[in-house]
């Protein structure tokens, strides 16, 4: 395998960044190629890409740096940390970074890397403050944006409180393919649609009796900001917070989420590629749990977003 720097154009659609990567470097074995992604490595159209398993579209360029130093580990950039003081700490979570561990595996996650940057822009300070973070919220592995977590229990029951009471304000950007409505989807979500699948109850088959004990209600506000190239940018402020809620809204209005890895079955059209599920948390708003007042964060989303987001603007 040659160190020398590789700069290659994808040649199919929809090709995954490890065969690429495989490709171009003459035929490596398929785990030396994820671990040049997962290392920090190869970049698609000027942006890192770590996950292998994502798509490229064809003619995108893609460079693979061999000797590059590889992605510090364990420690969020600074550049993420978003607010900090005792009571809380707001993030810019990047892709890619399962929010807390999934599986008994499962290392380097965000409160992990968060923690780490506390530990280290703290240690030495006289009043050093380095509790466990409290998770009241979470973002999907490949989502981006804003998000928190705690630093004391007080903290935690308060927030926790506000997201029992639906009133954190939590508003999200996405592509989606195809045309997309002003809408409010309200259904019940249940763990298995019918084909192992979470999905809303009657939506897949035809609801019998009632939905299960488990089943919650979901609310999702979608609101209609720029109609694209056989695509639409959209807002989705949630009422609630269940689990792939947004993605599945979106996935049964028709309007897949572009990128969209699982709730894809009954979507025929050939999909849009990205790098990743095309979905970011830019904006977050709560009352602060010692000062009282309401709070509110933003970020601009990443630039593998943006790059979709023009090649669709401009076709």
């Amino acid at each position: 395998m040659s160190d020398v720097e590789t700069v290659v154009e994808a040649r199919e659609h929809d090709a995954t960044i490890a065969s690429v990567v495989r490709r171009a470097m003459g035929g490596v074995p398929w785990s030396k190629a994820r671990e040049l992604c997962e290392s920090g490595r190869v970049t698609v159209n000027g942006v890192k890409a770590m996950d292998s398993a994502a798509r490229v579209t064809q003619g995108a360029v893609v460079v693979i740096r061999p000797t590059a130093p590889k992605k510090r580990g364990g420690v969020l950039d600074p550049e993420a940390l978003v607010y900090v003081d005792r009571e809380i700490v707001v993030v810019n979570k990047p892709a890619a970074t399962l929010t807390i561990p999934y599986d008994d595996g499962d290392r380097d996650t965000l409160v992990d890397q968060t923690r780490a940057l506390l530990r280290r822009m703290e240690k030495g300070k006289r009043e050093a403050y380095d509790p466990e973070l409290g998770v009241v919220h979470r973002l999907d592995k490949d989502t981006t944006g804003v998000m928190m977590f705690t630093r004391s229990l007080a903290a935690k029951r308060h927030l926790s409180q506000q997201f029992r009471d639906h009133s954190i304000e939590r508003r999200y950007l996405a592509l989606v393919q195809g045309k997309a409505r002003d809408a409010t989807h309200d259904t019940t979500l249940v763990r298995d649609r019918g084909d192992g699948l979470r999905g809303s109850w009657g939506k897949f088959r035809g609801a019998i009796g009632e939905p299960p004990e488990d089943a919650q209600r979901a609310v999702t506000h979608v609101r209609v900001l720029e109609e694209l190239e056989g695509a639409t940018l959209i807002e989705c402020k949630l009422e609630t917070g269940r689990q792939h809620q947004i993605r599945i809204h979106l996935a049964e209005a028709y309007t897949m989420l572009i990128g969209e890895p699982v709730y894809k079955r009954e979507f025929y059209a050939t999909p849009i590629a990205a790098p990743r599920v095309m979905l970011h948390a830019f904006s977050l708003g709560f009352v602060h749990p010692r000062t009282e007042e309401e709070v509110y964060f933003e970020k601009d989303p990443p630039d593998d977003f943006v790059e979709v987001y023009e090649r669709l603007k401009h076709p």
